[in-house]
């Protein structure tokens, strides 16, 4: 569950489905400000309130259904696997179609990552997977944001839509200048954005930052994004104390979307030190978008998916993040030409909008 702007659901999916004639859609999720130009047949609904383990999940299940039996929708689409039950339910008993955006392998992340008690992470994998599996011949189509989701996940029967997280622009964006060449002269501004955690290298992402700060006095690391974890964040914030070059926005708090793309439009490299693990080696962070559309160089984690769009696109430089060699990365930083070809037209979510219109429209005739 996530806030009612939220990149995907809103700027994505509602924004696209909304250019279909005669439609309203209704956005359930978090409390966060509603952006200001969203046209009028969108709403927002922040229903959900409630912490990581707290009675709250339960209670938002019924607010949920609550909000269903109000907006009577002809389509509903589960963006998690928390709603997917109830929205089955409503399915059952009203004429709507159900789908479900698969954004996450939510089975393998609960087994994997560390944010639960090992007991508990074991059950919730098997009652999410039991209950997808479940479902899903009832379920009348899926969306996916994954490639790697198609051959994980058996339950989904040739009934899914590849939508991966291509970058939607506002009506202000306009493409930026390339090639782009970084100033051997000029100390580096770095940037984290997006989820701040262990597993996507916060801490090795501050060791570089420290690294080249030594190197290149006057270089600056901004940290933006939301922590869910209080100890990580307690930790950061410590590292963070005798370092005053490094900047951190968010923490506790979520960040509206647009003030992470004006963070992208004034940095000079985007960091991706992402340590190697089961839940996202196979998948490619949004942010790898958002910085190609905005001609940001970055430096991401050796890794074979992202490596070849990287590369081809002349849009940074990869590394070992557990070993890295800061003389050399600033090196390569400053030394090379970025985007020589321009910004690729498969950065944008163009072709995603077509395929989501497409399904929808399938789903209409049947």
């Amino acid at each position: 569950m996530k806030p009612v702007n939220d990149t995907r659901m809103y700027e994505k999916l509602a924004l696209s489905l909304g250019k279909l004639a005669h439609t309203t859609v209704h956005l359930a999720g978090f409390a966060a400000p509603p952006p200001a130009d969203a046209p009028d047949n969108i709403c927002f609904h922040p229903i959900f309130r409630f912490r990581r383990l707290s009675p709250g999940r339960a209670a938002a299940q019924v607010r949920f259904y609550k909000l269903l039996l109000q907006v009577k929708p002809h389509f509903l689409i589960a963006s998690t696997h928390e709603l997917l039950l109830v929205s089955w339910f409503y399915c059952l008993l009203y004429p709507c179609q159900l789908i479900y955006d698969v954004q996450e392998n939510y089975a393998l992340n609960l087994r994997s990552q560390q944010n639960y008690p090992p007991l508990l992470k074991l059950l919730m994998a098997t009652l999410v997977r039991g209950t997808e599996r479940l479902l899903a011949p009832r379920i009348a189509h899926f969306l996916v944001a994954e490639k790697t989701y198609l051959q994980e996940l058996p339950f989904l029967k040739q009934r899914a839509t590849l939508l991966e997280n291509k970058y939607k622009p506002a009506p202000t964006y306009q493409l930026p200048a390339t090639p782009v060449k970084l100033s051997a002269d000029k100390p580096l501004r770095l940037l984290y954005s997006g989820t701040i955690a262990d597993m996507y290298g916060i801490f090795e992402a501050v060791e570089l930052a420290a690294q080249l700060h030594q190197l290149q006095p006057g270089t600056t690391l901004t940290i933006i994004g939301y922590c869910a974890q209080g100890q990580t964040l307690t930790r950061l914030r410590e590292q963070l104390k005798d370092k005053p070059y490094i900047t951190l926005i968010g923490g506790e708090t979520l960040v509206p979307h647009q003030q992470i793309i004006r963070q992208i439009q004034c940095s000079d490299a985007g960091l991706l030190p992402y340590l190697p693990h089961a839940s996202t080696f196979t998948c490619i962070p949004t942010k790898i978008y958002e910085y190609m559309a905005h001609a940001l160089p970055m430096v991401i984690q050796q890794n074979p998916l992202w490596q070849p769009l990287v590369q081809a696109a002349e849009a940074g430089i990869s590394v070992d993040f557990r070993k890295a060699d800061a003389t050399a990365i600033k090196n390569s930083l400053q030394g090379q030409q970025f985007y020589r070809k321009g910004i690729p037209p498969a950065t944008f979510w163009d072709v995603e909008e077509q395929r989501l219109l497409a399904a929808i429209a399938l789903l209409k005739t049947n």
